[in-house]
This record gives structure tokens, sequence and C-alpha cells, in this order.
């Protein structure tokens, strides 16, 4: 290639450090991206060389990233706010439920303002790929499809006792692909053990398996769970009666929630499984066995109280383990890094680099986009973040400071 082709394909970017995730940290290094793809990673010296005639950009007293991943987000509720800790979890999920169903041109009005919101965060604070959980498909797809963002949108599916005829329907617009684009892609995700009954589980499953679509679900969320699912009795109960839509042909199911997934053969499939807040140690070893992900999602877990959170016995059984923000109706933003933050305050055991892979590496494992996104390798889009750093050892630096990023790359494009 002529260096004036180079010249207006390639573009350069220089640091003092650079974390590309897959090996150990570069000092005096840059990245060589064209057309939205990763085309070396190395030293400084060794770049200029290989691609003299490309756009340069030097960035003294800065560490570049992969872009961060977000491996479980709920956008449409960007325009929410926690407030102060409800006295149940079932108390904040009747905050979220509206009394009376509003039109389609109300859910418009709401939905449009907060995923404009939950894309302008996720680009403020370096996330350039999210797991997005999609109640309102028909009209998130095709506001998320127009970002910048890589996302994967998992259509909602609740379906349970009254609500069970509603499945197939449900389904059906949860794994619609209309929208489906080279960054959009297309999940399915069955709500959860208490909003989900086994034959749905099973239904969004098969289906996912079919098309080969990714699958996650909110699991041993709350410690209540495993009494909805045994008995049908607890705070869920009292949902379902607050809603009016209870019957008494909703199965049952003696283990808890890990081992109904288990049942299901959710584990069998590289699922997603959202906070995993309540976990024994036979619940963590049937996970270890599996091929499912959890998404930690630390100041939401923090915010409803939970017992401390088994990430550090996760990782040492070997499962995959992301991290997320959740929502801003749990979560005072989508700021991922100051969740990797909090877990460095809980944990500050754990190496940073091995932090920092939850939001880069195995997240995008978990959203089975490694191939694409997660590293900073060569053939990879050329998703970047840019953060100030001084110190020599900047990926510490960044998890003891409050510094957000500087500059954000989404396939080679810079924003804003």
């Amino acid at each position: 290639m002529s260096s004036s082709s180079e010249s207006s394909q390639t573009t350069l970017l220089l640091a003092d450090w650079i974390a590309p995730m897959d090996q150990p940290i570069l000092r005096d290094a840059g990245i060589a991206f064209r057309d939205g793809i990763i085309v070396s990673v190395g030293p400084a010296n060794q770049l200029l060389r290989q691609h003299p005639g490309a756009t340069i950009t030097r960035m003294p007293q800065t560490i570049l990233l992969p872009g961060l991943v977000n491996a479980h987000v709920h956008l449409e509720l960007s325009t929410h706010t926690p407030g102060q800790p409800p006295e149940s979890f079932v108390d904040w999920l009747l905050t979220l439920i509206p009394r009376h169903p509003p039109s389609l041109e109300e859910l418009q009005t709401q939905t449009a303002p907060a995923i404009n919101e939950g894309v302008h965060q996720c680009l403020r604070f370096g996330v350039t790929t999210a797991g997005d959980i999609s109640r309102l498909c028909s009209i998130t797809r095709p506001l998320l499809k127009k970002s910048p963002l890589r996302v994967i949108s998992f259509g909602e599916v609740l379906a349970m006792a009254k609500r069970r005829g509603l499945l197939e329907e449900r389904l059906a617009t949860a794994s619609d692909q209309t929208d489906k684009t080279e960054r959009l892609h297309v999940g399915i995700s069955p709500h959860a053990p208490y909003s989900v009954e086994s034959h749905g589980y099973r239904r969004c499953l098969e289906v996912a398996r079919s098309r080969s679509m990714p699958l996650t679900t909110h699991l041993a969320e709350s410690a209540d769970e495993a009494e909805f699912l045994a008995s049908h009795g607890g705070p869920f109960r009292a949902l379902w009666n607050e809603l009016g839509a209870w019957d008494d042909q909703v199965p049952t199911f003696a283990g808890g929630p890990i081992r109904s997934a288990q049942s299901l053969g959710l584990l069998d499939y590289p699922t997603v499984f959202a906070h995993v807040n309540y976990c024994d140690d036979a619940e963590l070893a049937l996970l270890a066995r599996g091929k499912a992900s959890v998404v930690y999602c630390p100041r939401t877990h923090a915010y409803f109280g939970h017992p401390p959170h088994r990430l550090r016995d996760m990782l040492a059984a070997g499962i995959n383990v992301a991290v997320g923000t959740d929502s801003t109706a749990s979560s005072p933003d989508l700021n991922l890094v100051d969740d990797l933050r909090l877990i460095h305050d809980i944990a500050p055991d754990v190496p940073a680099e091995l932090l920092w892979e939850l939001a880069t590496v195995r997240a995008a494992k978990a959203l089975r986009l490694d191939h694409q996104i997660g590293s900073l390798t060569p053939g990879k889009a050329a998703d970047v973040v840019a953060f100030s750093a001084k110190d020599a050892k900047p990926l510490l630096e960044l998890l003891e400071g409050q510094c957000e990023p500087t500059r954000v790359w989404c396939a080679g494009k810079r924003f804003p």
C-alpha cells in the first residue's frame, strides 16, 4: 500500500501505556486501525515505521484500553433515579410497574429520551458495547441501531400465571431480528424465575439454540426466589396478588433458582445470568461445570443491601464473571468504572488487571462477542477508550481515582 493511500485510511494512536487485555501492558506503544478494524498494536517506534503515512494522535500521560463492555444494563430506565433504598426488592419492582398501561405514544415519548440518555452515559463513561435488556423492542431497537454503540438487545419475555398465554407473542417480538445490523445484535431474555414459568424458559432456550442467539436471565437476584419457586409464597406471591394476575397452574420447584436453571438446560448453554447474589457452595459448583457466565452489578447489589457477593469464589472456580451497571433505577449512573472501583474497595486483594477483565475480555466472552471486541487485538473492532494516567501502575491508579475517559472511539470513529 502506498503512503498516500495509508494516510487516508490509517489512524495511529500513541500513548504512554496500552492495556491490550490479551497481553501485558505495553509502555510507549501504539494502536493502528483502518476502516474501523485494528491492524497492529505494539511499540510506538515500530508502528511509526510500519505506518509512515498514518494520521497520528499522540496522547502523553494516557492509557488506552479496549472499549468497555457493560454486560447487563437496562437502557430503557435511564431517566429513572434510585432514590432511597426500598424496604424490599418487591417494593422497588412495584415502583417500576405502571398502574395503568400507557399508550404506544406515551411509551415512545418516555422511551426515546431514556435510550438517548443511556447511550450518552455509556459513551461518556467509556462503554462501547452494552448487553441491554429491551422490554420495548419495537421502540428501543430502531433507536439503538442508529447509535454508535455495539449492542446486544436482549428482548425481554414475561409470561406467568394469567399472562402465560402471551408467551409466544412476546417471544416472537423478543427474537425478531428485523432491526439487526452489524452493530445491533438480537438476543432473548426470559425475565426471571418469578415472572416466567418453566415452559417459557424452555421455549426461550429452544428458540435461542435454533437461531444461535444470545440468552440472558435475572437469576438468584433476591433471596425470595427460592421460596416462591418452592411454594409460591413470600413477597413475589404478594406481587402477583397485587397485580391481580395469579392462578394456581404455575409449577413449583424445590431446589432454588440455580438448580431450576440447571434442570431447564440453561447451564448447558452460554446463558448470561445477571446478579447471582445468592449462591451456596453446591450451586457454585454447578455453575462452574456449566457454560454460563455471571454478571455482577456491584452498586445495585449494594443499593439493595444483599450479603457479600461471591465474586472471588466464582473466579477461583473458573466461572466467567463480567460486570454490569444494571439501571439508573438502582444505581447512580452508568459509570461502569465506578462499579469496578466499588469491587476494588470491597476486595482490594483482587489484582487490578483481573478487575479490568470483568469489563473487557470476560464481558465480551459473556456476550459471545469476544471474536470482535474485548481486547486490543489486530482483526478486532477499533473500540478504544483513553484515560489520563501518570502512575507506573495505571490500571490500579484508575481504580483508586475518580477520572472519567478523555476520549472514546467506536469502530475507529471518535465520540463525541
